[in-house]
């Protein structure tokens, strides 16, 4: 494992508990470093949730699969098989949200941490307030029912039931993590219109900071699952020196 915190470098102070008896959630945390994973999980069973620990990639799988989590805390840099491995195979079991752990300026491992599917991260060492706070928008987003959205939104052969949380193209299911689902529902909400990084990341992760290489990565991999060529996308458009627009064919556009 690189830069592993030590318990000086693991920042914050104790985020307070909502209470005894009350669960938020069910979360696995993996890493190989007990203090590591000691600390992740004292943190977020003080925040209300049920907490399960595995130190290596083999062991999160047999417990991932006995536990069905509601979330998974994943470091990057486990022995025998990494975090990428271990998300991927997660992932082909079923749809889970993942917030993974990299070790700090390792931009690579981040991006293609994200690549491989995961909601967000957290860089080493890091606070474990903030890691809470991940914890809880990932969980807030994949929960959150909006009465005041559609039933159904559709265009270009893409049909979403924003509150089934199910998307399909012609028919076929699309297989979206939480994010590239909550990104394509904004997009399609507000067709024709370009946003910038920044508005992307307020408005679909919920955050006013962050890393914007994260929204890149999940538009990248959007494109991959809703675009006929990926490498020259009609519909989800760059619009240079802004950001990204949704574009329409003229029969698909309201009020046409």
């Amino acid at each position: 494992m690189q830069n592993t915190p030590s318990p000086a470098n693991v920042r914050g102070a104790s985020p307070g508990g909502r209470g005894p008896g009350v669960s938020h959630g069910r979360v696995l945390v993996v890493d190989d470093d007990p203090t590591v994973a000691e600390v992740a999980a004292g943190y977020l069973e003080r925040a209300g949730y049920d907490v399960e620990r595995a130190g290596d990639g083999l062991a999160a799988l047999e417990r991932f699969a006995a536990l069905r989590p509601d979330l998974v805390v994943l470091d990057l840099m486990l022995p025998g098989m990494d975090g990428f491995e271990v998300c991927r195979r997660m992932r082909a079991q079923g749809p889970v949200p993942v917030v993974m752990l990299t070790a700090r300026g390792d931009e690579d491992d981040r991006i293609l941490g994200l690549e491989t599917g995961a909601d967000d991260y957290v860089t080493k060492p890091f606070s474990p307030r903030e890691l809470v706070l991940r914890v809880e928008a990932v969980l807030r987003r994949g929960r959150r029912t909006d009465l005041s959205s559609p039933a159904r939104l559709s265009g270009a052969g893409l049909c979403l039931e924003p509150l089934a949380r199910r998307a399909t193209r012609d028919g076929k299911d699309l297989a979206l993590t939480l994010r590239e689902f909550d990104l394509l529902v904004f997009f399609l909400s507000h067709p024709g219109q370009a946003f910038t990084r920044e508005e992307l990341m307020r408005e679909v992760w919920g955050w006013d900071f962050g890393d914007l290489s994260t929204v890149t990565v999940h538009v990248r991999r959007l494109r991959g699952k809703v675009e006929t060529d990926p490498a020259r996308p009609a519909l989800i458009r760059t619009v240079w020196g802004v950001g990204y627009r949704l574009d329409l064919p003229d029969d698909d556009v309201p009020g046409n």
